[in-house]
């Protein structure tokens, strides 16, 4: 279950992420939508890692393993004696290389830019067509009572899904629109999972 505030500024935004955090709420349960990027901080702290350059990465790797064993396979295979030159040419194996390597290392970057962005979307969230006109968009996402939440090894369940969950849902929601509403939210849209 999710509730979303709609706020006309940054300040308004960052009074609610602190009342949130203040009433039981932790970080990890609020989220910033936005159509402008702010740095990482200004709303909601995230500490989530990217995994973008490391796809990225390991594709460019695999693609330059992939054109060598190609180029310097097929050499290999279907031998061409041309007088006392290498089977294995470098420069048109290196070429073969780059032009996979490369090939390669664009897929894994559009595979990360899918996975950083969340698409395709498994689950449907609450949202407003206001944010894409400027406004800011905050989102809680609230654990009922007895909802199993997947915390991180190690982390105790009341750091990961806050003190407030205790609560029952709609009392979750209950508060969470009071205090978006007295940080000054436009208004408060909550969506219930059916």
């Amino acid at each position: 279950m999710e509730t979303l505030g709609i706020f006309r500024d940054v300040e308004s935004a960052a009074r609610a992420v602190d009342g949130l955090i203040r009433a039981g709420f932790t970080e990890a349960q609020v989220t910033s939508l936005t159509s402008v990027s702010y740095p990482d901080g200004v709303l909601v702290r995230t500490e989530q890692r990217s995994w973008f350059r490391w796809l990225a990465l390991a594709g460019g790797l695999s693609g330059a393993v992939a054109g060598f064993g190609l180029a310097a396979g097929t050499a290999w295979l279907y031998p061409v004696q041309t007088g006392d030159k290498p089977i294995i040419a470098l420069y048109p194996t290196a070429i073969i290389c780059f032009e996979v390597a490369m090939l390669c290392a664009v897929i894994g970057t559009m595979a990360g830019m899918f996975l950083e962005m969340g698409l395709p979307a498994l689950r449907t969230r609450a949202y407003d067509p206001a944010i894409a006109e400027g406004f800011i968009g905050i989102c809680l996402n609230i654990h009922a009572g007895g909802e199993v939440a997947h915390c991180q090894p190690g982390e105790k369940p009341i750091e990961c899904i806050g003190e407030i969950a205790s609560l029952s849902a709609a009392e979750q929601r209950e508060r969470a629109e009071k205090i978006m509403r007295s940080a000054g939210a436009i208004r408060v849209i909550a969506e219930v999972q059916p």
